[in-house]
């Protein structure tokens, strides 16, 4: 398990126990000699030992021999294979054919589902010659999902395209996998759908869970692939004619997510500190929209007529059910409740290759380490930015100049609109997985004010981003990086002047003492009366020091 983070320590007193867990996995399988013109033609010529019957209709007739020998099979063996249409939850299909016999391992159902895939086209010259080349647009084609019981993976589902070369994707489940391993080490814990509510061992289930950080999960993973794919794929080629063309899979990671499970002890604890951090975070962060760049160096552009998501969003998929997420591109961070008990953060790469780190089977390691630190970063600044701080001399310092390596930088001054607006966009930029750069910076700073691109360009941005660097309010992402991270104190230190000046100080002076009238008393709004009520207090405040003096 990853160290504790501010937020998590916070609410240690209301909690039951934690645990962190490699949650779903998606693995492409891959014939490498098959993904180019020139190894598909001698991978063909392996296989039937000459390249006259290369052409389109042969491949389709191999496409026609995979549907019939897994219907088949299917009939013979009392399997269902089910045709679902487009919109249909697969996996929700599939999980009312799971077998009642907890001995049961094998393939329980198929599921039949057209998507695009990648399919090759033979062009075949009167002069007897040919060219390969793919299908344009990717034609929509049969996909076989093979839903199976693994002894260690618990439900497995493997997706198999029925055109060679038999493109295939594996789905795995983290918590599958720490269910069967507490199952067989004895653990007694209750499961709800996708989450432990409860535990007998909780730090034995955090070990076991451990184990899919460790480098020992690359084995595992491949493992159950190799277990699996092939005999799946005798279906388009026989075990023969696989070792005769010599096909074989290779791995690649494409999507992951990783979550921290926070179990209370009573759920009107938990939903009232999911309602405040939703509440409070939400406002003070004002990631209305995330414009610009997030972990990105180059500015993003649209793919398949759709924008790229980068923005904040609170969803209620269904009754009593909130979600809280913040879209970074291809990266998602989102907080909500699971169960009656259980508050899951959760960190999602839906590609992988946005974690800078590569996508083969062997860097497994390196990516959940990357989103386990974006998951810590989230609940980090989830935490500073939700309780705001300053320190004893932090307020008299930031008018003072400041020196970054041979550099005198001058001070901040908090009453100055550009200093507050530097401020705010910092605020607004801290989840950032990546950190952000100056540009980006410029571009929240004209968002939140309200003003021309032209007014705050980004080199204004790099000097009031130095300058807060001088005070320790920011920080480079790397010595010789030009992103930069707000930091812990700082991220207390700034939202505490902007919530003392903006939400406390200037109300309290701008206000007249007067509250809205209603139709009723009840219709009056709460918040004037607090404003009041301060004001009194204050007055009352203020004859004391007056007469002490």
């Amino acid at each position: 398990m990853l160290g504790l983070d501010a937020f998590t320590r916070k609410h240690a007193p209301l909690l039951d126990n934690s645990y962190d867990v490699v949650d779903r996995i998606v693995i492409n399988g891959y014939f490498g000699m098959g993904c180019a013109p020139g190894g598909f033609r001698q991978w063909w010529q392996d296989l039937h030992g000459t390249c006259d019957n290369l052409d389109d209709t042969h491949l389709m007739r191999m496409a026609g021999r995979f549907s019939r020998r897994v219907r088949g099979w299917a009939k013979a063996n009392n399997i269902p294979v089910i045709d679902c249409k487009e919109g249909q939850r697969k996996h929700r299909i599939a999980e009312e054919h799971i077998p009642a016999d907890p001995n049961f391992r094998g393939i329980f159902a198929v599921i039949v589902s057209r998507l695009s895939a990648p399919v090759w086209q033979v062009l075949r010259f009167p002069s007897g010659g040919f060219h390969i080349k793919r299908k344009e647009p990717l034609p929509f084609v049969n996909h076989y999902f093979f839903h199976i019981i693994d002894e260690h993976w618990g439900h497995v589902t493997i997706a198999i395209c029925g055109h060679p070369p038999f493109k295939a994707m594996i789905m795995l489940n983290g918590h599958e996998y720490v269910a069967c391993r507490a199952r067989r080490d004895g653990l007694t814990f209750v499961k709800e759908g996708n989450c432990f509510t409860e535990v007998s061992d909780a730090t034995r289930l955090a070990q076991i869970a451990d184990s899919l950080r460790t480098s020992s999960a690359i084995g595992h993973l491949r493992q159950v692939c190799e277990r699996w794919i092939y005999r799946c794929l005798c279906f388009g080629l026989s075990f023969e004619e696989q070792k005769r063309s010599r096909f074989h899979y290779r791995y690649s990671v494409y999507q992951m997510e990783y979550s921290r499970n926070l179990l209370f002890r009573n759920g009107l604890h938990m939903q009232s500190v999911f309602d405040g951090v939703i509440d409070r975070s939400r406002s003070r962060l004002k990631l209305k929209r995330v414009m610009k760049i997030f972990g990105l160096r180059k500015r993003r552009r649209k793919s398949d007529g759709k924008a790229p998501r980068e923005q904040l969003v609170l969803e209620t998929p269904v009754y009593d059910l909130t979600v809280f997420k913040v879209h970074f591109g291809r990266l998602t961070l989102k907080i909500y409740t699971k169960g009656e008990r259980v508050l899951r953060c959760e960190a999602i790469a839906h590609h992988v290759e946005a974690l800078n780190c590569g996508r083969v089977l062997e860097k497994f390691p390196e990516m959940i380490g990357k989103l386990g630190d974006m998951l810590l970063r989230f609940l980090e600044n989830l935490h500073w930015v939700d309780h705001a701080w300053l320190g004893e001399s932090g307020l008299e310092a930031l008018p003072l100049p400041s020196q970054v390596g041979n550099t005198r930088i001058g001070g901040i001054d908090i009453n100055r609109p550009r200093a507050r607006g530097a401020m705010e966009s910092v605020l607004a930029l801290a989840l950032a997985p990546d950190g952000f750069t100056p540009a980006d910076h410029a571009a929240q700073y004209c968002e939140l004010l309200g003003c021309k691109a032209e007014a705050y360009l980004a080199r204004q941005s790099s000097y009031d981003l130095k300058k807060l660097r001088a005070k320790g309010l920011v920080e480079k992402t790397a010595p010789r990086s030009r992103r930069y991270r707000a930091t812990k104190d700082g991220l207390r230190t700034m939202s505490g002047l902007i919530v003392l000046r903006e939400k406390v100080l200037r109300p309290l002076l701008r206000y007249h003492g007067r509250c809205k009238s209603g139709p009723k008393p009840e219709a009056t709004a709460r918040i004037d009366h607090l404003y009041q009520n301060v004001q009194r207090e204050m007055q009352h405040l203020l004859k004391a020091l007056k007469f002490e003096e």
